[in-house]
């Protein structure tokens, strides 16, 4: 499974951006389509309005996508995800210029 350090946000119960969020490793199938994290398995789901996956137990549904390195995850609010310690070093390292694993190239 592909590992990639990413911004997760739940969508479910909260108003616009305003959900909790966090910088982790989450591991993806060799499709892209179902994400393993915080023991939830995510999967893709393209016709969410304000969503890109969602849990499979739950439904809820969560924003995924690559960290920025001005730290403006968030489109509409300044929440500020809580850094897993699995994604800590590379994050940090990412925030001072260098590539994300698994991104080096692209």
């Amino acid at each position: 499974m592909a590992e990639r350090v990413m911004f997760i946000q739940l969508k479910t119960g909260h108003n616009t951006d305003r959900g909790p969020c966090w910088i982790s490793v989450v591991r993806f199938s060799k499709s892209w389509r179902t994400a393993h994290w915080h023991d939830k398995t995510l999967r893709r789901w393209p016709g969410l309005a304000d969503a890109n996956f969602y849990d499979v137990e739950t439904f809820e549904e969560y924003w995924l996508s690559g960290p920025h390195r001005d730290r403006a995850d968030t489109r509409y609010s300044n929440v500020r995800p809580t850094i897993d310690d699995d994604a800590r070093d590379a994050y940090e390292a990412f925030l001072r210029g260098a590539p994300l694993p698994g991104r080096e190239h692209g």
